[in-house]
């Protein structure tokens, strides 16, 4: 569209974003903190967050948290914290937009929260707008843009910026140009994901939620960007969506916010190995043992084998894209854990024998239902011929099959641990997340994440 008829998108999705936030809304933010906090703790743990700690170090100091490492100034911050959500593929995602929206506007929020002091109220309502505008525009760029380009990427910075034009109390036009100077700033190729050693997924959300805060802030000051950027002929959609259109961005005026449609995932694994990790443990609840099994036939939808058809992983991050090994170890293991994707379990040679029987296709229903809904279908063959099935429609963690309050708690706990905190550390860390949501204090949540990385 050339954007002649009607007034911008970005004008549009700004005037979207200036809807009441509900008490209840807020409280679902905080639920996704703490969704986050778990992720980017366990993240700043590794090898991705340490090198993005030293690489700032020569940043000004300032008073915003840098999970594991010395106070940054708001953008610094901002980086270090994006960088570190999504390293272990637990992150919470957007089924429909395929993008996680924790890893870049909560820490480019945070940042912001905290160097204007902002209330709890505040940082709660921005965190409901970010996930608004990004998942909005994530659901709307198709799957021509999906191809090539890490949504996440893509999209998070128009989410981050949203969440801090909120927070600084921006009017709408000036929303308006924070969200068009955030969308400008777009980036982020899947090529990433063909080198197992490559760590420039966490360079992509790091960049989002650093491009949003700094869009916001220059919005702030005057800073004017091309309002027509989504639906321009030289735009947004133009350039990397084919098929898609910008329209799409700001249809549903009377939808609820979008916030509490998000997936939370209880497996570090890729999301799109989720339904499969699902349908194996039913048919281990059923009695199936791998000692018995002759071959698995996993059908699921075309995304899901495009990314995650992967017999014989050889990295770590292959493990977690790996269809093959995630039904492996949840058939031989049962609900699998962090561990389950480490070197030590992917060369297993009892994984690799039984990853070795699944063969794996994109199939009906799977296909048509995706992206509404994350599917499959898992039949396993035993000897004699028996054969025992479960069919998958929606993976757990999805509104449509919830993640119940205490699994949430319990993921937090475990990434906490895995971020070298100690249970009464974590503990406090996730009450203190949570009392947000009834008007928490944010400096207690700030003061309960650690400061120094695991050695």
């Amino acid at each position: 569209m050339s954007g002649q008829s009607f007034a911008p998108v970005t004008r549009r999705l700004a005037a979207i974003l200036a809807r009441p936030v509900s008490h209840g809304d807020k409280s679902r933010a905080a639920r996704a903190l703490l969704d986050w906090t778990g992720c980017a703790v366990a993240g700043a743990a590794s090898a991705a967050g340490r090198a993005v700690r030293a690489a700032l170090a020569e940043e000004a100091a300032g008073p915003c948290t840098v999970i594991g490492g010395a106070g940054r100034a708001p953008l610094a911050a901002s980086l270090a914290n994006g960088a570190v959500g999504n390293v272990l593929e637990m992150d919470d995602v957007d089924k429909r937009a395929i993008l996680h929206p924790g890893p870049t506007v909560i820490p480019a929020a945070f940042a912001l929260a905290q160097a204007k002091d902002a209330s709890t109220d505040e940082f709660l309502a921005g965190l409901v707008r970010g996930y608004e505008a990004v998942i909005r525009l994530g659901r709307t760029v198709g799957p021509g843009h999906y191809a090539f380009w890490h949504n996440t990427g893509t999209c998070g910075p128009v989410g981050a910026a949203a969440a801090c034009a909120s927070l600084l109390g921006l009017d709408a036009e000036r929303t308006a140009h924070a969200l068009a100077l955030a969308a400008t700033q777009a980036s982020g190729f899947w090529q990433t994901r063909h080198e197992p050693a490559s760590m420039a997924k966490q360079l992509h959300t790091a960049r989002a939620a650093h491009a949003g805060l700094f869009a916001a802030r220059l919005a702030a000051e005057g800073f004017q960007g091309p309002l027509t950027v989504f639906e321009g002929e030289q735009g947004f959609f133009a350039a990397t969506c084919p098929g898609a259109e910008a329209e799409d961005v700001v249809a549903q005026l009377d939808s609820g916010w979008k916030i509490h449609e998000v997936s939370v995932k209880p497996w570090p694994a890729c999301r799109h190995a989720h339904p499969a990790i699902d349908a194996a443990l039913a048919l281990r609840a059923q009695g199936v043992r791998p000692q018995d099994i002759d071959r698995i036939e996993l059908s699921t939808y075309a995304d899901a084998v495009k990314f995650c058809d992967r017999v014989r992983p050889q990295s770590v991050i292959e493990a977690k894209f790996s269809l093959q090994h995630s039904v492996a170890v949840a058939l031989i293991e049962g609900p699998p854990r962090l561990c389950h994707f480490e070197a030590g379990a992917f060369e297993r040679e009892d994984v690799r024998a039984l990853a070795a029987k699944v063969r794996v296709r994109a199939a009906e229903p799977w296909d048509g239902a995706y992206p509404a809904h994350y599917g499959a279908g898992l039949r396993a063959v035993l000897g004699g011929g028996r054969e025992i099935a479960h069919r998958q429609r929606d993976a757990l963690g999805d509104p449509e099959n919830p993640l119940p309050e205490e699994r949430l708690t319990q993921k937090a706990e475990a990434l906490c641990a895995a971020g070298g905190m100690d249970a009464a550390a974590a503990a406090r860390l996730i009450a203190a997340a949570l009392s947000l949501g009834e008007g928490g204090a944010l400096d207690t949540y700030a003061a309960a994440l650690p400061r120094e990385a695991a050695s």
